[in-house]
Formats: C-alpha cells, sequence, structure tokens
C-alpha cells in the first residue's frame, strides 16, 4: 500500500522531488552535526574583503642579542682529505674549536648535560660533557677579534688516515665547530654563551657538498635552541639548484635525509624581499608557524589561516620588530 501511495506521489506531484532533496539535506547535516559536533572544519577565504574570525595565536617572543655568526665561504672546495674554511662573523671576542668525528650520541648527551648538570661557556667543558668521543681537536689559540671576519682553516691531519666517517646510519658527525665568548665577563652579559655548529664534509663515502646542518645555540640560563632559517618572499624567480651548490639534485637530497644529515629548509630556497606577497606594498614584518614563511605585513596577518606561500595552516605567528621599532627606523630613514 505505502509502494503505490510513493508510486503516485512520484508521478503526480512535483513537490515530491523538493521534498525528497530537503530529506536527504537534513540527514546529511545531522549526520555531520553529530560526527563533528559545531566544530566542523571550515577552509576560509583568504581575501582582504573577509577577517579571518579564528585569530591566530601570536607568539610571545624575547629578543635576545647573538653574539656568534659562522659561514663556510666556499662549500664546493671542502672535503675531509682538503679541510674547510670557516668564517666566524662575532660581536666580542671568541675562541673557535673544531672537532672531527664526533660522537652523535655523545654530542647529543652534551647538550642535555648543559640543560641538567653544568653549563657549556669553554671548550674544556664540552669536552668534559663529550668523554673526548672525537677522532681530532683543532683549537685556534689566538683568539678571534670582534667583527674580524678572517678565514680559519680546519683540516685533519695526515698521520690520521680518514677518508670518510662510515656507512649510514653515521655514528659521527664530520665536524662540529664550537664557538665560545672569549672574555669571562662577556659571559655574564650575553644569554647565549656558546654556538655549536653541525657541518657535514663531503668524503669518499658521500660527496655532497659542504654545509651547515644544524646550529645549536647555548644559553647561561641552562636552555639550548635549535637555530633555524626564515624564508622570505621573492621579487624574482627562484635560484636553480646549481645557483645553490654545484652538483647537488634530488639524488643527493634523498641521501642527506637517508643519512639524518638534512635539514628541513626547502631545496629551493628563496631571496629576500621587503614586500608583502599579498598587498605588495607594507613590510614584510610576520613569520608564520610552522613553515616559517616570513610573507606578511602587519596589515594583512589578520586575514589569513593558510600561509599564502604553501597553503599550510598556521599555528602560530610572531612579529620580527614591533611597531615602535618599525616607526623609528622609517624616522631614522627619514
Amino acid at each position: 500500500m505505502a509502494a503505490v501511495f510513493l508510486v503516485t506521489l512520484y508521478e503526480y506531484s512535483p513537490l515530491f522531488y523538493i521534498a525528497l532533496v530537503s530529506v536527504c539535506f537534513l540527514v546529511t547535516s545531522a549526520l555531520v552535526l553529530g560526527w563533528f559536533g559545531l566544530g566542523v572544519p571550515v577552509i576560509l577565504r583568504n581575501s582582504e574583503e573577509t577577517e579571518s574570525s579564528t585569530r591566530v595565536l601570536k607568539k610571545q617572543m624575547r629578543q635576545v642579542k647573538n653574539p656568534f655568526g659562522l659561514e663556510i665561504p666556499n662549500p664546493a672546495a671542502a672535503s675531509v682529505t682538503r679541510g674547510v674554511t670557516l668564517t666566524p662573523d662575532c660581536l666580542e671576542d671568541c675562541v673557535l674549536t673544531c672537532y672531527w668525528g664526533c660522537n652523535v650520541q655523545k654530542l647529543h648527551e652534551a647538550l642535555q648535560k648543559h640543560v641538567y648538570c653544568f653549563r657549556i661557556k669553554t671548550p674544556q667543558a664540552l669536552e668534559d660533557a663529550l668523554y673526548n668521543e672525537y677522532l681530532y681537536k683543532q683549537q685556534h689559540l689566538q683568539s678571534i677579534k670582534k667583527n674580524d671576519k678572517a678565514e680559519k682553516y680546519c683540516q685533519l691531519p695526515e698521520d690520521a688516515q680518514v677518508v670518510d666517517f662510515g656507512p649510514v646510519p653515521r655514528a659521527r658527525y664530520p665536524l662540529v665547530a664550537l664557538l665560545t665568548l672569549a672574555d669571562e665577563e662577556d659571559r655574564e652579559i650575553y644569554d647565549i654563551i656558546a654556538m655549536v655548529a653541525v657541518i657535514h664534509v663531503p668524503d669518499e663515502s658521500y660527496r655532497l657538498s659542504c654545509r651547515i646542518l644544524y646550529q645549536y645555540l647555548l644559553l647561561a640560563q641552562g636552555q639550548y635552541h635549535d637555530l633555524k632559517q626564515l624564508f622570505m618572499s621573492a621579487n624574482s624567480p627562484a635560484p636553480s639548484s646549481s645557483d645553490t651548490f654545484p652538483g647537488e639534485s634530488s639524488t643527493d637530497r634523498g641521501l642527506l635525509e637517508k643519512a639524518g644529515l638534512a635539514g628541513d629548509e626547502p631545496e629551493l630556497q628563496e631571496e629576500n624581499s621587503k614586500d608583502c606577497v599579498v598587498c605588495q606594498n607594507g613590510p614584510v614584518n610576520w613569520v608564520l608557524l610552522p613553515c616559517r614563511h616570513t610573507c606578511l605585513c602587519d596589515g594583512c596577518i589578520k586575514y589569513f589561516q593558510q600561509c599564502p606561500m604553501c597553503r599550510q595552516f598556521v599555528q602560530e605567528s610572531f612579529p620580527l620588530c614591533s611597531k615602535k621599532e618599525q616607526d623609528e627606523d622609517e624616522s631614522t630613514h627619514v
């Protein structure tokens, strides 16, 4: 009887279609709300016309002066047999100490000792924490003067007879560079008292170009932080892989990741720019986390829950400088 009624309604009533669609819509809505509750995921339109209803958390930052800087001026010429050239750039007199073949596990244990046991302020403190688990130590006895960018050459001795550091997974880092403050009074002034840089150096097993893999900043209060690079917007096309490091390819990148030596930065780094990628007018000031793209100005940050460059959802953000600092900088240029 019910079937006959439905067939009759289907044939003679145009309202049947409307009723059927409405019932399906109500049932689907009830199922979605029952599954997600009121927090149904919605992708908001990234537009200047619509301000984001959900505010991105602003990360509280504390400005700290870093007295240490380290560069590799000619990475293509570096190797285990030929050595590597480093260029320290420090705000105060510093001491550069290089450890070849440093034990990976002992290094990370040493960083934990800096937090829980004792502070690594000198090369001797790091050596005690490492239990001398390295192949060769090279220290430049004469302290590096502040703002002196003289090149320092580091090389394994010939009698070490080291041509590679073994197969994957490796138990030793090729080179670990330690920068510490030479003057004891400076250690009381700066929050950052040392910097540890893990450097990949090409050898017989892995001929990937030399680069700094990790940089750890050691604080006087007993913390250490992994120094990460920010990625800014670019007005010009991104450089090719041959422009960054000669001979580097996606295969090389895969080998680094397999060896546990690859950083988390994109393969194609972008040139710096000061223009917001959205309005092309305001200066770039906001860093988006976790992607670390620096591409939005103060006016556009409130409209976006996704990064306009990589479309990753933004969990937190922080400004490079406050409004007061920007006004002071503009008045200085005027």
